[in-house]
């Protein structure tokens, strides 16, 4: 799945191969020792991955339930007669979506899936930045792009990228697409980050947006044992980033009584704390285990991870 994908979510692998996301947690230990792939937080990629991006078909199908939850949220956040700037991503492209049926809109992008997802939105304007197609994340980047962008004021930027630390920020691993989003972000009077919780805590070479520039990100509760996600989380709060938190539980609801539109996910917005020692609970395992029984189960999964 690695290889074919250049990466994958934990939760992704554990659905694959239906065992815990704890036990894959291990196994994807084991894997990098053998230096098969490199591990991440909430995920593993192939081994260096700090400079390498995956291709939109890679990216289009890693943690696609987490980035649902996500652009119905970022989409709660818009509101009649806005204008935005969306940046380019398969996040991004999952809100411009929902965005279709917001009145009076006016969306600037430099990405033609941003661009083609809002094409048959009446009521939407589409503004689309000049610049040369990168193809690999169909995005429209150089000097065209970032000439384009002078002199333009928006509401709110909506961008995405490759990782995301409250040490650096937001940043990605392609030079051209980090130098428009940039641009991106200067054109806005406030920056909204759509990152699902495997970007949280990686690091990639060219900062797209500071942490002080960031005024909310949207993200995914993080599993319960991830705690450097957690730790990732309350440090970008500390900083003074708005949490606003994707999910579907009965914990999860609309903050100040704001009303969400039709098919949107309610949010909370909250500093996260860090929960330490939940690592522990639950993943012990009982007497009788047996574990000459466990290394056999583990080695017949890590072999068919591989396989995958």
């Amino acid at each position: 799945m690695v290889r074919a994908n250049g990466a994958v979510s934990l939760r992704e692998l554990a659905r694959v191969v239906q065992t815990s996301e704890v036990t894959v947690r291990r196994d994807v230990r084991a894997l990098e020792a053998e230096g098969l792939l490199d591990r991440r937080h909430g995920g593993a990629v192939l081994p260096g991955g700090f400079t390498r991006e995956s291709g939109f078909p890679q990216k289009s199908h890693l943690a696609t339930a987490e980035k649902t939850a996500i652009a119905d949220v970022a989409a709660s956040l818009v509101e009649e007669g806005e204008a935005i700037v969306v940046g380019a991503g398969t996040t991004t492209q999952e809100l411009a979506r929902r965005l279709a049926r917001v009145p009076g809109l006016t969306v600037v992008t430099n990405s033609l899936l941003v661009a083609q997802a809002l094409a048959h939105a009446n009521r939407v304007e589409v503004v689309m930045t000049g610049g040369t197609l990168r193809g690999s994340n169909y995005a429209l980047v150089g000097s065209g792009a970032e000439q384009s962008l002078q002199g333009l004021r928006v509401s709110r930027a909506f961008l995405s990228g490759s990782g995301l630390t409250a040490e650096r920020g937001l940043s990605t691993s392609n030079m051209l697409s980090a130098s428009v989003d940039r641009a991106l972000v200067q054109a806005a009077a406030e920056v909204v980050v759509l990152a699902d919780h495997t970007k949280l805590g990686s690091d990639t070479m060219f900062q797209t947006v500071p942490t002080d520039v960031i005024t909310r990100l949207v993200t995914d509760e993080p599993p319960a044992h991830d705690e450097r996600a957690a730790t990732e989380l309350q440090a970008l709060a500390d900083q003074g980033v708005q949490i606003a938190v994707a999910g579907t539980g009965a914990a999860a609801g609309p903050v100040g009584g704001e009303q969400l539109p039709p098919g949107a996910r309610p949010r909370r917005d909250v500093p996260l704390p860090v929960q330490r020692g939940r690592m522990a609970a639950g993943q012990f395992r009982g007497p009788g285990g047996g574990m000459a029984a466990e290394t056999l189960e583990r080695t017949a999964r890590v072999a068919d991870m591989r396989r995958r």
